[in-house]
């Protein structure tokens, strides 16, 4: 792979799959099916939450460290920046007021990706330490809190539209406010891909009802 741009091992799979999952939830959501596209951001959720674990399984090259920041970053604003606004576009969102709070929501994603991209260079290769806290809410709380907020569809109907926007708002803001955020540990990921578990069942469960 020396002629090819980029970097390719075993390392960044993770990373590309979650890519994928979020592009096709996007498209998902552009023909409507959104409650497939909600689970695509939870797989993209997943393997979000374990591949800088299997990144760490393999001793790299500086470059290839850096390299790995920089992918993270942009496929987490595929996947849980864009893919919440296109699920909040499919389900109705439309109108100038609502597709301004789903821009609002890209844009703070964008800019706290671009914000801890800096940071982290400078924790990893100039102060040689380890994130244990992170400014503001991470990005990749939406693989969970989206789905969780998804499972009231069915009960709320006329209300939903706005709760999404809101949820979407105040997330935009969590986002850049600068708060110290426990980084989570290997307990504390196994506790969050149980917890999404928990809610895929729960989203199972509301399209029985709704089928029913």
């Amino acid at each position: 792979m020396k002629r090819m741009v980029g970097f390719y091992n075993y390392t960044v799979i993770l990373t590309y799959i979650g890519v994928v999952s979020a592009v096709l939830g996007i498209g998902l959501s552009m023909y409507g099916h959104t409650s497939m596209a909600v689970v695509c951001l939870m797989v993209s959720g997943f393997c979000d939450l374990f591949d800088g674990t299997v990144a760490r399984t393999r001793k790299r090259t500086v470059h290839e460290q850096k390299f790995g920041i920089q992918i993270d970053s942009l496929a987490d604003l595929i996947c849980f920046g864009v893919l919440p606004a296109a699920i909040g576009f499919s389900i109705g969102l439309t109108k100038w007021f609502e597709a301004a709070a789903l821009i609002a929501f890209v844009l703070a994603a964008l800019i706290r990706l671009a914000y801890y991209n800096v940071t982290e260079e400078e924790l990893e290769f100039c102060e040689n330490a380890k994130r244990v806290y992170y400014d503001g809410l991470p990005v990749t709380t939406v693989a969970i809190l989206i789905p969780m907020i998804y499972t009231l569809r069915p009960v709320m109907k006329n209300g939903f539209l706005l709760l999404y926007a809101l949820c979407l708002l105040f997330t935009a803001a969590a986002f850049l406010i600068k708060v110290k955020v426990r980084k989570l540990g290997m307990k504390g990921m196994i506790a969050a891909a149980f917890c999404g578990l928990a809610v895929l069942a729960l989203l199972i469960a509301g399209w029985n009802h709704i089928a029913a």
